[in-house]
This record gives C-alpha cells, sequence and structure tokens, in this order.
C-alpha cells in the first residue's frame, strides 16, 4: 500500500457496520449498450459476485451513474447481472461503502457520501496514465479521470504497479493497492448459450493453414494491432503456407489514415491479400469455427480478457504478457519477430500438445475466479481495512 496521506480525507468512521452494504458504479445511458464494448462493465459483474460471497457485506448492488440513463435502461444490458440495480440518489441514503468502477463520482456526491459517514474506493482496471496523458498532449475529449472527488482508497491492478499506481497514489492523494484481477467465463457461456446456433466455443484442431485474428482495440497506445501484424508478417516470410488470412479486427476506423493505408500496404501479406480489416465483435461472435488462433500485444496492460477467452476455449495465444504464467505462446516486448516465432512454434506444436495447453488454461482460469476463496478472502481484508 502506499504511504501517500489523502489531506482530503474526511474524519474515519470509529467502527465499521457489522455487515456493509456496497454499491459498484456502473455507466448507464439510454439506448443499444453490451457487455463487450468494453470491458469495464464485465468487471462490474465480477466483482459484485464475488462481494456476494464476502463475509463482511450483507447487500451488494450496481449502481447507475455517469450516463444519461438509469437501472430500467439496463435491463436488457445487465441481464446477466446477479445484483439488483440502483440509482445515484438511493445509494446515497443506503450504502456504505461505495466501489467507484465504470461511472466516475461526482465531487460533490462523494463529499456529501462520505459527510454522511460512507467510504469511497476507486477502483482503477485502466491504464489511465496513458489515458490522461494522451488526452492532456493530443487535445483529446476531458474524460474527469481527476476530478477532485475524494476517496479512501485507490484500488488497482497488477499490470498496473508500474506505470499507474504512483500515478494515483499521487493525483488521488490516497493509499493505493494492487488487487486481483477477475474474470469468468459466466459472461462467454451465457452469450454462447443464447446466440451461438449450436457452436462450441472450442479450439477446432487439424488444419493445414491457421486463420489468425488480432483483436486489439486501437484507440489508445496500450493495445494496438501493429506488432501483432508485423509477427504474422515475420512468420509468413518465413513460412508463406502458414497463414491462410489474418484478420484485423477493430481496424476499421483506420482505413482512411493514409499513414496506417501505407503500413499496411507495405506487408506481403496484404500485398498478396491475406489480410482484412474489420471492425468490433465480441469473440464469441467471431473465434467459433473462423478462427484458429488470436495474436495480441500490450504496453503495461499485461492482464486482458481477450487472453482468458482465447485460453479457455483452447486457442493458441501469440502474446506479450508476463502474468499469465506459462499459458499460450510468449513473445517479449516489442519483438515483432520473436512474436512471428512464437506463431511458427505455435502452428507447429499446439494441435499435439492440446490437453496439457488446456489444462494450463484451467489453472490460470482458476486463479482468476470471482467466487473463488483466495480472491473473496483478498478482497474482504481490503475492505475490512479501511475500518480499521
Amino acid at each position: 500500500m502506499s504511504d501517500v496521506q489523502n489531506p482530503t480525507a474526511g474524519p474515519r468512521a470509529a467502527a465499521a457496520p457489522t455487515r456493509l452494504k456496497v454499491g459498484v458504479s456502473i455507466f448507464i445511458r439510454k439506448g443499444e449498450q453490451s457487455l463487450w464494448e468494453n470491458g469495464v462493465y464485465q468487471n462490474c459483474l465480477f466483482l459484485v459476485m464475488l462481494l456476494l460471497r464476502s463475509p463482511c457485506v450483507e447487500r451488494t448492488v450496481l449502481v447507475a451513474g455517469g450516463g444519461d440513463g438509469g437501472p430500467a435502461d439496463a435491463t436488457n444490458f445487465l441481464a446477466d447481472s446477479p445484483v439488483p440495480i440502483i440509482d445515484m440518489a438511493t445509494a446515497a441514503q443506503e450504502l456504505d461503502l461505495m466501489i467507484e468502477m465504470s461511472a466516475q463520482l461526482g465531487r460533490d456526491w462523494s463529499v456529501a457520501f462520505r459527510e454522511r459517514g460512507g467510504k469511497i474506493v476507486s477502483m482503477r482496471v485502466g491504464n489511465d496514465y496513458v489515458i490522461d496523458i494522451e488526452r492532456m498532449t493530443f487535445n483529446k475529449p476531458h474524460g474527469m479521470l481527476v476530478s477532485g472527488a475524494p476517496y479512501d482508497e485507490v484500488w488497482t491492478l497488477p499490470e498496473y504497479e508500474t506505470s499507474c499506481k504512483p500515478y494515483f497514489a499521487s493525483t488521488f492523494r490516497a493509499p493505493t493497492k494492487l488487487m486481483p484481477h477477475l474474470w469468468s467465463p459466466m459472461v462467454v457461456e451465457k452469450a454462447m448459450a443464447r446466440g451461438a446456433e449450436g457452436k462450441r466455443f472450442a479450439y477446432e484442431p487439424g488444419r493445414k493453414q491457421w486463420r489468425v485474428a488480432i483483436f486489439e482495440p486501437n484507440i489508445c497506445m496500450v493495445k494496438t494491432s501493429f506488432i501483432p501484424m508485423l509477427g504474422c508478417e515475420s512468420a509468413h516470410r518465413a513460412q508463406p503456407r502458414l497463414i491462410e488470412k489474418m484478420w484485423v479486427y477493430n481496424s476499421f476506423h483506420l482505413k482512411d489514415k493514409p499513414n496506417f493505408v501505407a503500413f499496411a500496404q507495405s506487408l506481403d501479406l496484404v500485398r498478396h491479400g491475406l489480410a482484412t480489416f474489420e471492425g468490433r465483435f465480441p469473440l464469441y461472435q467471431v473465434l467459433p469455427g473462423a478462427i484458429d488462433a488470436v495474436f495480441a500485444h500490450h504496453w503495461e496492460n499485461a492482464q486482458n480478457y481477450l487472453y482468458y477467452e482465447a485460453l479457455y476455449g483452447g486457442w493458441p495465444l501469440i502474446h506479450n504478457s508476463h502474468l499469465i504464467g506459462d499459458c499460450g505462446y510468449r513473445y517479449h516486448g516489442f519483438d515483432c519477430e520473436e512474436g512471428g516465432q512464437a506463431l511458427r512454434r505455435a502452428f507447429a506444436e499446439h494441435d499435439a500438445n492440446l490437453p496439457a495447453y488446456r489444462e494450463r488454461a484451467r489453472a490460470l482460469i482458476a486463479k482468476l475466479d470471482p467466487e473463488g476463496e483466495e480472491n473473496v478472502r483478498l478482497y474482504t481484508a481490503a475492505i475490512e481495512s479501511l475500518y480499521a
């Protein structure tokens, strides 16, 4: 925990309630909204799943805030939520602890809530340092991530220990902790059950050429398609019959950018008609029966649902993450040539080693379980320490 003190903090309550009423804020807007458009929405679901298991929590709710929608607008969007949804006014009167997640809390609301004796934790699950400096440096719309709202504590993830943890401690003037990343296949399984038309969310071995997909969002520097594209290119130059098609998702908005077009057209994969550039789609709609490998890249963003989803289904994951153990086929940093070698190794070995690959993936996913005993224990201890 950071030892930075919070000069804006109000007096701490003398003792915690016996069991707490806890809310997790979630951004709700009018109109269509999807769990798959931003990973933070799934973060919210997994956190409330955990809180339902915590012995120090009496009641858990999602709190609609930030957008122009309310609880009624979230009926379809949050059909899989295991907890009810309330509005900010109700939360202000009923909750003991608010965890700011996908909807940012207003300063006035936060001050009033803490004056009433409530506690506020900001749970930061994005690389906000990079997001903030991009907004400031390149005159992008201000996201108000540093709003002046007072927090009792900030929680973030191990992937942000280097780039964000000190930044959060300094800008928010609050103690900052690293908390376990959470994920469950529940969302994928329910989505497949509703609309997969008999398809299985599972890698299918045996193909003589691979269809390789890249899913980086291309909206921030931390996750882009360039290194995976170069890795595929490297593998193609060394082994021209390996790749049947390179699918670059989340790239359609780059087609009108001359520099990106020039970069893409420099690749043999593009010149040979083996690349396609697409919009944004949920993985469960794309992977089954259509994709044979996933090539990923991050910069200071090493824990991603993309990885867990690919591993859960048994797809070969070519990645540069140091936080998923011995899962997938790893290359280091920005080394696209090593990435190409990792893709070639996966192509040569994956089908023969698929049972062991699946077992390693299962072991990792078990550690991420929101309802897992160790994760519940660690989050419960963090909540209890707020009242120590």
